[in-house]
């Protein structure tokens, strides 16, 4: 079994090193954003984004994972898949094409759905050129995948991130152009990652199949509401934070804020969410076939149950650590002259625990995705994402007037919750297995102890000695977490020393 687990490690290693370097890169441009735009136009930025994310799926219409399962399905039968080549990507540029143009003539009413005014109306703009490269992306992406041409991918990825953040940085200190030179910088790494896979489009041919694009779209469609809906239980807060009255605002943080401000303080704050949501993100790039493969083996379920174990006490260790160290990572004076985010944003520091309570349960769900998958039985999976999407969005609706910022966060965790609720639901009554939940829960129990606890110690001893005592807390969590499963972690030094332990 361990030898299984290792090798879930190695996969994880290799499918996550583009996105985590990536990522990583990405995650540069907001303390940049933070210290050189104002928290208004952050507010903007952040809310364009969030629905970029969303149209991306109207945009691509699930044709990406269509085009991978029909060209696969070809490839296998003849050896050539380029007329699903063609007719996808010539589908995606007639389609973006009108929805980017769309975008542009109907700007300003769009700016106002969205909660800006008028004259906002040129970010929309931008946002379609974004949408519009980025689109045009989606399939030769795909081919690379699907032609299992990891570092090609890979290099493209991260040759156009490191491209946003040169072009960002230009743009915004050299150039001092301002908000408008974030997105600018986003056109150019989208462009240089086009550049990059052009050498793909030698299998572009002047065809297009009308019955290849109604396969791909019977196979692609499905998708898209699931997509959405996922979406959502991460990125509704920003749309419905953007609609918090002035009152609520002045009731809650005083006055000379307004809306989009709020939500420029919440976005770069809730930003720091990516330190747990790469722990996710590169689990589940491993995780699926990893499951998928050994699914029919004697001690599956015995095996499944370890990895939500392991892989749960870890994103719930990693979530506690960033909840006592960030906010001193974010709040310290760096070299006399520099803030990760600068005091204005601080009174947003308070979502922080919340955020990442968030991606625990989210680290679950994945885990119980599992058993839905292997039985075949997707169709559960539009009830629980939507579950989960419909739970956040009533919870920001009712919490957002109450508690701001704050109220943002509760709907997400409260949204989660409901999501890992369903799945496991679902999950186990399609395959049963065992888990550890009441070692799972006493340790989620202990980890929000530590946190109500360091909160007392911090208003009653210096910065050194609250330092000490997270340190402490954290060791204590993990001397509880080696309590509580005695067996994994037995089992772990055992193979990792063979000769010392008996």
């Amino acid at each position: 079994m361990f030898d299984k687990l290792k090798l879930l490690a190695k996969d994880t290693v290799i499918y996550g090193s583009s996105t985590i370097i990536a990522r990583s890169l990405n995650y540069l441009l907001v303390p940049l954003y933070a210290n050189r735009l104002s928290t208004f136009d952050n507010g903007i930025q952040t809310l364009v984004y969030a629905n970029i994310a969303i149209a991306n799926v109207l945009f691509s219409y699930g044709l990406e994972t269509s085009y991978l399962k029909s060209a696969s399905d070809t490839l296998h039968r003849s050896g050539d898949a380029k007329g699903y080549f063609s007719t996808a990507f010539f589908s995606l540029l007639v389609t973006s094409t009108l929805f980017a143009a769309v975008m542009v003539f109907f700007s300003a009413d769009i700016a106002g759905f969205i909660g800006f005014s008028a004259r906002e109306g040129e970010f929309i703009n931008y946002a379609a050129v974004i949408l519009w490269i980025d689109t045009l992306l989606v399939i030769p992406f795909a081919e690379l995948r699907l032609k299992r041409k990891a570092l090609q991918f890979a290099a493209a990825r991260i040759i156009g991130v490191v491209a946003v953040v040169l072009s960002a940085l230009v743009l915004l200190i050299t150039f001092d152009v301002g908000l408008p030179g974030a997105f600018f910088a986003n056109i150019i790494g989208s462009l240089v990652s086009l550049a990059v896979v052009l050498p793909l489009f030698r299998d572009l041919r002047p065809f297009f199949s009308f019955a290849y694009l109604r396969e791909m779209l019977r196979i692609g469609l499905p998708y898209v509401p699931t997509g959405i809906a996922g979406l959502l239980i991460h990125l509704i807060d920003r749309n419905l934070l953007i609609r918090i009255s002035s009152s609520d605002i002045g009731r809650i943080y005083g006055k000379g804020l307004m809306a989009s401000d709020i939500v420029g303080i919440y976005g770069r704050v809730a930003a720091f969410g990516i330190i747990l949501q790469l722990v996710i993100q590169v689990f589940r790039f491993a995780w699926q076939p990893f499951f998928l493969q050994h699914s029919n083996d004697p001690d599956a379920k015995r095996l499944f149950s370890y990895v939500m174990s392991i892989s749960t006490l870890i994103t719930m260790f990693a979530a506690l650590a960033a909840t006592f160290f960030v906010p001193d990572l974010v709040r310290h004076h760096y070299w006399g002259s520099f803030y990760i985010l600068p005091p204005k944003y601080w009174i947003g520091l308070s979502v922080l625990p919340w955020i990442f309570l968030s991606y625990v349960f989210d680290m679950v769900s994945t885990n119980l995705s599992s058993g839905i998958l292997v039985t075949g039985n997707t169709r559960y999976l539009p009830v629980v994402t939507f579950a989960g999407a419909a739970v956040t969005a009533l919870g920001c609706w009712l919490l957002i007037p109450l508690g701001g910022m704050d109220g943002a966060a509760y709907a997400i965790v409260a949204g989660t919750v409901v999501m890992c609720l369903v799945m496991a639901y679902y999950s186990l009554k399609v395959f049963r297995n065992r888990y550890e939940w009441t070692k799972l829960l006493l340790l989620l129990v202990v980890g929000i102890f530590s946190v109500l606890l360091q909160e007392q110690f911090a208003m009653r001893i210096d910065r050194v000695w609250s330092v000490v005592s997270r340190v402490v807390l954290l060791f204590a969590y993990a001397g509880t977490a080696a309590l509580l499963f005695r067996e994994e972690c037995v089992l772990l030094i055992r193979k990792l020393y063979p000769k010392r332990v008996p």
